[in-house]
């Protein structure tokens, strides 16, 4: 430990938390790891490792396709009768893992601190987010997966339900940053559909997972229901593709190319939630201080390392001085830190090539013009993997910083004169994913939102409004992706939509001694009769 590590303060810089008693030794015992990874199918061994130091985490089972295809055989078998529970008793096990899940945060926060290396504040983050949806799906599911009646091609003579049928055996793969909302989050209302999954987390972040799914299991969901397999993703994750009945992928827009192609090969369904260049617009009537405060929050939880999070920044020019100041006070004052416990307002990058990617951007952009506002460096002082947190001015194309996604603590912020050139900025990118507005005028803040092209945009927030209101859908437009997550849709997406259709009394065709004409002539009148009456 440093003498700045021991006194919490470093020259220069951002300042650093105080530091915590507690080790990952403390927290990723071996009996831990043993009794999480006991249902993992692997018949290898692999290894994962900590952020915050780069040292070994734990020993983990290492999944082959072979294996894979084992893990579905086990959740194929095991599907059928979890599907035929009524659905309040399968939404039951969902809300009592929402209580579980709260009594047992601390320990969920311990492992996703260590695995991801994020502040403890950004990992409750996770906490929140899946205890909504758990509320939400516990609670709506019935109602969205309930028999629908529609009015039928003849009113009254035919008799139509629209039902919900679980696809089957969903394949789940799960990205790194957010690895407890982004496994069991997503899961939840493929479980409460019907479906079984088989899921493969990042090996770096499998344990948070594993804990959810011991978690769940302890709610009531059978064992074999969810299905965990572990290994590298060009090994394992087209095995789970070419098995599934759907598909969920969230992660790197040109993997989720290729998992839409493996599963369009095979036409089964698939939702993918990519990356994004993710804008937000400060209006020249925006609260510059709040505005500032939830740039910070947009930019730097997680250390940026979050397909919502903000990576460029419209100013209006009439305050964009008085903005730019008051957000590097703030993104300046941020505490780094390492601890188990609450306190840092950042923490580590997750991988030496998160590290890199960052390093490279920042670099690049100062070499070709850019200033650094704030941050610019690496913090090898605080842990291996630490990169301040950055604002850039500046940017300017072909700077890669300005149209790549960096995933990590950095924004570069522009000036803008006008909302119509501030739109037309924010849209100029093939992402589509999130995006903020700031404005004391309501009614105007969600007038720009619907002009932006972006799935969720927050009016005086940064991310969390949109994607914390679980009953509205999320999900990306253009290079961000396809389908929903939250909300009526992003249950349905497990189901197959089906039809039941029965006719009464008359069918639909000559009958009664009609000859062709005659019934044509009926049916003529009929389709008239159903337009004035202005039926559906």
């Amino acid at each position: 430990m440093t003498d700045e590590q021991r006194t919490g303060t470093v020259s220069a810089g951002n300042p650093l938390a105080p530091p915590g008693a507690r080790t990952a030794a403390d927290v990723v015992t071996p009996a831990l790891v043993a009794r999480l990874t006991a249902g993992v199918v692997g018949s290898g061994r692999t290894v994962s490792h900590t952020p915050f130091t780069e040292e070994q985490l734990a020993e983990l089972p290492e999944s082959t396709p072979a294996d894979v295809a084992a893990a579905y055989a086990r959740a194929r078998a095991a599907q059928p009768a979890w599907a035929a529970l009524p659905v309040r008793e399968r939404a039951a096990v969902l809300l009592r893992f929402h209580d579980l899940v709260l009594r047992h945060q601390s320990g969920i926060l311990d492992l996703i601190q260590l695995e991801t290396g994020k502040a403890r504040l950004h990992a409750h983050e996770e906490v929140q987010a899946v205890c909504v949806a758990a509320r939400h799906y516990g609670r709506k599911a019935p109602a969205y997966l309930r028999p629908r009646p529609h009015t039928g091609v003849l009113p009254v003579l035919t008799k139509v339900t629209e039902l919900h049928r679980p696809c089957g055996v969903v394949g789940q793969i799960a990205p790194w940053n957010y690895p407890f909302e982004l496994s069991v989050g997503d899961a939840l209302p493929a479980f409460v559909a019907g479906n079984a999954v088989v899921m493969k987390p990042d090996t770096e972040t499998a344990l948070s997972a594993l804990r959810a799914r011991e978690l769940l299991i302890e709610a009531g969901l059978p064992e074999d229901v969810w299905q965990v397999v572990i290994g590298d993703g060009p090994v394992v994750g087209p095995a789970v593709v070419e098995n599934a009945d759907y598909v969920s992928f969230t992660g790197s827009t040109r993997t989720g190319r290729d998992v839409a192609r493996r599963a369009a090969a095979r036409l089964v369904g698939c939702s993918l939630e990519l990356g994004g260049k993710n804008a937000m617009l400060v209006l020249h009537d925006a609260d510059v201080d709040k505005a500032a405060a939830g740039a910070v929050r947009g930019c730097f939880s997680s250390a940026g390392q979050l397909c919502i999070s903000i990576e460029r920044l419209y100013v209006h020019e009439s305050i964009a001085a008085e903005f730019v100041r008051r957000f590097a006070a703030r993104t300046r004052a941020l505490r780094l830190g390492t601890a188990l416990a609450y306190g840092a307002d950042m923490g580590s990058l997750v991988s030496r090539r998160q590290l890199e990617t960052v390093t490279r951007h920042v670099e690049e952009a100062v070499a070709k013009g850019a200033t650094v506002v704030a941050g610019g460096r690496p913090r090898p002082d605080v842990g291996p993997l630490f990169y301040e947190p950055t604002i850039l001015d500046g940017v300017e194309a072909p700077m890669a910083v300005s149209t790549e996604e960096t995933f990590g603590p950095v924004v570069s912020v522009y000036r803008f004169t006008d909302e119509d050139e501030a739109v037309r900025l924010a849209n100029d990118t093939p992402y589509g994913l999130n995006a903020s507005v700031w404005t004391r005028d309501g009614r105007r803040g969600r007038a720009i939102a619907a002009r932006l092209n972006a799935g969720t945009v927050n009016v005086n927030e940064a991310y969390a409004a949109a994607y914390g209101s679980a009953q509205s859908p999320m999900g990306g437009m253009g290079d961000s992706g396809l389908g929903r997550r939250h909300g009526a849709a992003g249950l349905l997406k497990y189901t197959e939509a089906q039809t039941v259709a029965q006719q009464r009394i008359m069918p639909l065709g000559p009958a009664f001694g009609m000859d062709d004409e005659r019934y044509a002539r009926l049916m003529t009148g009929g389709l008239r009769a159903l337009k004035a009456l202005r039926l559906r």
